[in-house]
């Protein structure tokens, strides 16, 4: 089925462009209709959100190659914490020191990690994304994997406008119908934006207080505590169990200093943590790369976004913007070439052969890809790092 990249706007499509729009997408609109209806939104708002979509062919292009997923996470933490985001980041904080102490004090949520989600997420301000989320979350309500999300943030999309929080031409953002300078989708908006300044309006559009209150919101109701550690980068002994770097596997910082972890800086494990604070081992480019024993405040940020790369670049760029040292100290395996999307399905395709239940063959390398590759690993007598690299794919095949 070809899909036509047409702009969107109330009453703003022609006859001959609306008279192409594919049939199966209009009757799928009009379940909707009904389905948004059911869900409390008035008529006269469908009407005003709905009227002229159209679908973006390039959003299905951007949800099957997420940087944070396609791509090498050293390249990816190249971007994510470059020098010039870096220094920005610190300007930013210097200019808005008051008010994210301000921030901070409400909330428990330091100040250094609301700056760097910022930068994340829009550069500071700079790029929050021209994307309509409508027609962007109406694009991923329609079909593939994703059809769930987009239908329920597109019914949130609309709650906000039929409440009169941000007009229909306002709601511009990501490709995934994430808004603002800290880029909330329509639900999370709904249930943690903050009206910081008391004008009526949780206006995370042009308002910083509104902005950093917001984000501070979410992250304390994920979890979040101040002045702790979201984590810190360790050096593994060569006889370690690669297996224990699973996401299910959490121990105390006492446990994993008995197993021979150590830091690569500073004092060590039982010297620098809360000997009975629990964390677990993420070793995001496996065996050969740098490892990190996370805590519960990395817990919360991968609560505002479910990959293991955005959570360690915020974590990462904050340590910088605060003025200390986020630089990884072991080295990354930037020989290997991160795996196409095709081939990451391949990856999974072969696990399910072999009887290890990946989940979906999607070419997302989540945590139950990751699950069934150990398992598949240890059977064969590989370290079970879970690792899903070109090598592995070669030797599954």
């Amino acid at each position: 089925m070809k899909r036509l990249l047409v702009g969107v706007g109330a009453l703003a499509v022609s006859l001959s462009t609306a008279q192409a729009e594919p049939a199966d997408f209009e009757r799928w609109l009009s379940s909707f209709r009904a389905e948004a209806a059911a869900a409390g939104i008035s008529a006269e708002t469908l009407d005003a959100g709905l009227t002229g979509l159209s679908i973006n062919e390039r959003v299905y292009e951007l949800n099957d190659n997420q940087p944070e997923f396609s791509r090498a996470i050293w390249d990816y933490l190249d971007s994510a914490v470059s020098a010039t985001r870096i220094q920005n980041g610190q300007t930013k904080y210097l200019e808005n020191r008051n008010l994210l102490t301000l921030i901070e004090e409400a909330y428990g949520v330091d100040a250094e990690i609301i700056s760097a989600i910022w930068g994340l997420e829009s550069s500071y301000g700079a790029i929050m994304g021209d994307y309509d989320a409508i027609q962007a979350l109406a694009t991923l309500a329609f079909e593939g994997r994703r059809t769930g999300y987009g239908r329920s943030q597109l019914i949130g999309a609309l709650k906000i406008i039929q409440h009169g929080y941000a007009g229909r031409t306002e709601l511009k953002g990501s490709w995934a119908g994430a808004m603002g300078h800290t880029q909330f989708i329509p639900t999370t908006y709904l249930s943690y934006a903050v009206d910081h300044d008391g004008d009526g309006r949780r206006d995370i559009w042009n308002n910083l207080g509104d902005v950093f209150a917001s984000t501070a919101n979410y992250l304390s109701v994920s979890g979040y505590r101040r002045d702790e550690a979201w984590g810190v980068e360790v050096r593994l002994p060569s006889d370690f169990d690669y297996a224990l770097a699973d996401s299910d596997t959490k121990k105390a910082v006492v446990e994993w200093a008995a197993l021979g972890l150590t830091t690569m800086r500073g004092a060590g494990l039982n010297e620098r943590f809360d000997p009975n604070l629990r964390g677990r081992l993420i070793i995001p480019a496996g065996a050969r790369g740098p490892g990190f024993l996370v805590f519960g405040n990395f817990e919360a940020i991968l609560k505002y976004n479910r990959s293991t790369a955005y959570a360690l670049a915020v974590s990462l760029l904050s340590e910088e913007i605060a003025g200390r040292s986020g630089a990884v100290v072991s080295v990354w395996p930037r020989e290997d070439r991160p795996l196409t999307l095709d081939e990451r399905k391949n990856l999974q395709q072969a696990l399910k052969d072999r009887g290890y239940d990946p989940g979906p063959v999607d070419g997302i390398i989540g945590a139950g890809t990751k699950r069934a590759l150990r398992a598949w690993q240890k059977a064969v007598g590989l370290p079970a790092d879970g690792y899903a690299s070109v090598a592995i794919l070669n030797t599954l095949k």
